[in-house]
Formats: structure tokens, sequence, C-alpha cells
């Protein structure tokens, strides 16, 4: 990760060839994170079964529990507490540069169409949060999650029947096209809005019949942008979860972002390869828009990933109920499973059993009433104190991340271009799975490198704060290692230096420590080297602690 520099958050947003860049013109590589569920509530979010998978299911819970007046009363409340000031002042200072607000078009619309107008309560919410993000240097995003009729065709667009009725009927279409062109008209002097999301994984495969629309209504709503707005970035998604690019075979605007997802496969330079590919053979900018829900070694070897091929990302989501994965973790108020059980055929709760069932949820929203789970963002940005699997090394290829004299015999499957031993803990090979098609990632699938002596590998890590203004501390490394064929050691280098080395005793796996302290760290971005001595090793994790712990 580049070191932190000034304020990177400063004018207007533009593609210029593969980067983007900001108003001074530099490099912007954007680091951010989503605000999932508060303009569109997502019931996995709420720990809700099907029944509540959505948010015009999870309205209608709230109303059939407390009644219409009521539940008016819960939705206001939700979304001035859900997210708030202190909530992108705390993105910002955690070294974030931008946010993703999903919104779904049904909340700001009158009807269910443009017909009746637009709702300026709920265009008010997208106000406070740009000025937020003006006050606190963080570049916006608008993303259309739910567009009007739907163009998933499933829970996540809030689709009524789980169809992309955006793609069936015109009414829908020209709803989302005038929605763009009205948001555009009154957003279009906000350079803190760096672009435009005009859909939100559109068009799975199972719905792939409405491909051949999507670039048209992409180039229509464009027009519509561009007849009020000439300044905004453009950021068009792929189809089938945002993954593929096909459906792309003409420029559609000189301004324009292409954004995949990437969620639960190898954090590997292979499987953004058609990505890449795609950046070159186009010569424009692309980025990662949403990946996560996943652990900590994987934020750990994806995001890193993202940052070595200079591909901008964000992360979902901010904050969600009872959660370990995500930053904000809202606790689940007493007695909420009582909802979940109704759902499904349950006993229905009484009034004043939901009513204080859901009184708990709103005091339990705000960012001071959460759980914050500061080792998320660490292994985000690799900010120590943090866990690195030592799988996760470096993805800027042979001679910078990593020096092998001789590549392994069999084919790996994972990171399988390098020629990296990478093996299961006992020592068998890392095999490619079987069969074709998309393979999920195993975190039980405990994983190691192993080196033989003189082959190394690079580690890079952020320490300190974001702002660049206070050392990092003092911190010792732990390796979790093992030698196959008897002693051996690692030697540790830190930014070009020899720091010293960690020895290992045998083939059985052990935690040892570096013989001394690292060098006192300051804010910024730092190099480690593992280097095999005299005999082969396996590497299964780096493990970075304060040393006043």
């Amino acid at each position: 990760m580049a070191e932190w520099k000034r304020q990177e958050a400063e004018g207007w947003v533009r593609a210029v060839g593969k980067k983007l860049v900001n108003g001074r013109g530099e490099e912007l590589i954007l680091r951010g994170v989503g605000l999932g569920s508060w303009l569109l509530p997502e019931g996995y979010m709420w720990k809700l079964p099907e029944g509540g998978d959505r948010p015009r299911r999870i309205e209608r819970l709230v109303e059939d529990l407390v009644g219409p007046e009521e539940a008016s009363v819960f939705w206001k409340t939700y979304r001035d507490r859900y997210i708030a000031e202190d909530d992108i002042r705390r993105i910002a200072e955690e070294g974030f540069n931008s946010v993703r607000v999903p919104f779904n078009a049904r909340m700001l619309l009158e009807g269910e169409t443009n017909a009746e107008g637009y709702n300026n309560s709920a265009l008010a919410l997208l106000d406070s949060v740009i000025g937020w993000c003006r006050t606190w240097k963080l570049y916006v995003i608008l993303d259309m999650h739910g567009a009007p009729g739907g163009q998933t065709g499933a829970n996540i667009d809030d689709s009524e029947r789980d169809q992309p009725e955006l793609f069936i009927r015109e009414e829908y279409r020209q709803a989302a096209i005038d929605m763009w062109r009205m948001l555009a008209k009154r957003y279009r002097d906000e350079w803190i809005v760096a672009g435009y999301d005009l859909l939100n994984e559109p068009l799975p495969d199972y719905h792939g019949a409405y491909n051949s629309l999507l670039q048209p209504l992409y180039r229509d709503m464009i027009r519509a942008i561009r007849e009020v707005d000439d300044r905004h970035l453009i950021i068009l998604e792929g189809a089938h979860w945002a993954t593929d690019f096909s459906i792309f075979t003409e420029r559609l605007d000189d301004n324009v972002l292409y954004q995949f997802h990437k969620y639960w496969n190898n954090p590997d330079t292979e499987s953004i390869q058609r990505y890449l590919d795609f950046r070159d053979g186009w010569n424009v900018p692309v980025f990662m828009g949403e990946g996560g829900e996943n652990d900590l070694d994987w934020y750990a070897g994806a995001f890193r990933l993202f940052e070595d091929h200079r591909i901008g990302w964000n992360f979902w989501t901010w904050k969600k109920m009872d959660t370990m994965n995500s930053p904000c973790s809202i606790r689940k108020p007493q007695g909420w499973e009582a909802l979940g059980a109704y759902l499904q055929g349950g006993e229905r709760p009484d009034r004043e059993s939901a009513k204080r069932i859901l009184g708990e949820y709103l005091d339990n929203l705000p960012l001071e009433a959460c759980d914050y789970r500061p080792e998320v963002v660490r292994a985000l940005f690799r900010r120590l104190p943090v866990r690195i699997p030592a799988i996760h090394y470096g993805y800027e290829g042979e001679g910078k991340s990593f020096g092998i004299a001789k590549r392994s015999a069999w084919e790996c499957g994972y990171r399988k271009s390098d020629g990296v031993e990478i093996r299961h803990l006992d020592g068998q090979p890392k095999t490619p799975p079987q069969g074709t098609g998309w393979h999920r990632w195993d975190p039980d699938e405990k994983l190691c490198v192993q080196l033989a002596s003189g082959d190394w590998l690079a580690y890079d890590f952020t320490a300190g704060s974001p702002s660049g203004d206070e050392s990092a501390g003092r911190f010792r490394l732990r390796l979790r290692l093992a030698a196959p064929d008897g002693a051996a050691s690692v030697a540790v280098s830190l930014n070009g230096e020899t720091v010293g080395e960690v020895q290992s005793a045998g083939e059985k796996w052990e935690t040892a420590e570096l013989d001394r302290e690292l060098p006192p760290l300051e804010s910024g971005a730092h190099r480690l080297v593992l280097q095999a001595q005299r005999a082969p090793v396996r590497l299964e994790a780096l493990v970075f602690e304060r040393a006043d712990e």
C-alpha cells in the first residue's frame, strides 16, 4: 500500500487511461467501505429468514407488529441512527478515502415509478451523507442498489416477484433513467461525489436472457445524465453479480470506471486476470466495488491483491448485527429470535413485546452503541497489530514479491502461476479443485508455503496513524513455522535491513518469535522479507504483536 499522503479526496474524480485521478491530477486508489442496509435494509444483516430477506418484507413485518404509525416512527429513527456523522468521521479516521452508498429507488420515489415525483425526506438523507463526507473528506459513490422493478431479480434489489422487472416493464426502465437524470442534476456541482454506480449486480446468469438489454440501458442512463452533468464519473458493473464483463462491447462514455465484485474465492491474481486483461485491452480503470463477508485471513490476502495491482476497492460492509467480520457489530436485542420465528410460522409477538424488541434494536444502532471490531480494519489495511497468512505474500511477481530457486513440481490450486510450493499443513500439495466453474474458498483448509534454502517471500504492511502524525510504536514478530528436514531458520529483513532470524526446531508446527523486537516503526508503509536459511522451512502465518502487551 502506498504511504499515507496528504488528503486524497480533492477535486473531481476522472478516468485517465487505466487510472483514476483526483482534482490535483494524482493517481487515486479508492479505498472505501459500503454503507449496506442503511437505505436498503437486507435481511441477512438483520438475522432474519427468507420471509424478511428484503426491504418490502421487513417493512411489512414491522408494520404488522406495531402498526403503521409506529412503523413510520421506527423507520425515521432507523435511518437517522444507522448511519450518522459519527460513522463517517470514524471511517475517515480509519484511513478510508471513500464510501459507497447503496440506495433503494423505491425509497426515493413517491410511488413505484416516477409518476408521482420524488420523496424529499429520502433525498435529504443523501444530502446529509454527502455533506458529512464533504466535511470529513471522503469521496461518495452513489449506488442504485435496488432499481425500480429490480435489476437483479433477487432479494438484494427488493424485487417484488424475484424477476428483473427493470428489463421487462418499460415504465420501470424509464423511471430508472429519469431517477439518474434527477440525481445528476441535484449533485452535478458536488465534486465530493466521485461517481454514479448505475446498477448494482444486474442480471445473474439465471436471468441472462435479458443480458442484451443491459448495455443499451446503460447507454440511455448515461445519455440522461450527460444532459445535465458532464463532469461526474460513470461506474458500470458487469452482469452476473458484477463479474461478467462480456456484456461490454462499446465505449459508452470517456469517463467510465468498470466495476467487478469479489466474494469467497481465491484471493490470487488468476482470479482477477480477466479484469486485468480488460483494463489493459480497453485502456480503462477497473474497481473492486464490493467484497467482504469472509474471515480476516481472506481479507489480509484479497485487499493486498487489489493494492498490488493498483485496483481501488470497497469493503462490504461497515455495520451489521452480531458480526465478527465487519467493523461495527450491532448488538442483537433480547428476544430478537421471536421475529424470525414469527416469519416462519411461529407465534406472533404481542405488540408491546415487539415495540420493546424493535426499540432496543434502534438503541443499538448508533456507532457508540455498537461493538467495534478494529481487527477487521487492520486486516483490510494490513495495519499492525495484524496476522498475515504466509500464503498471502505480495502479488507483484517474481523478483519483487518472491524469489525461488526451483519451481514446484505440481500444479497448485492457489497462485499456480507463481511456482511457490503451497501445501496443506501436513505437507501435501494444494492441488487444483476438481470440476469446472466457480470454487468457494474454504477458510478451514489450512495452508502453508514451503521454501527451500535461499527462497524468500515479501509481505507489505502498514503501521501507525493514517494521518501520519504519530509513530507506530514497537512490535514483535512471531512466525508459525516448521522445518520438515530438521532444524532450520528464517532470516528477517525490514525495509531492506536485516533485523534478525527465527529458529525452527523441527517438523512439528510451532510458534517462534524473532530473536529481538522489530525496530521502531514510523507511520506508513513497510516491507518485511522472510528468507529460508540452511534447510527447507514451512510457514503458516506471520503475527505482529505490540511489544508492550
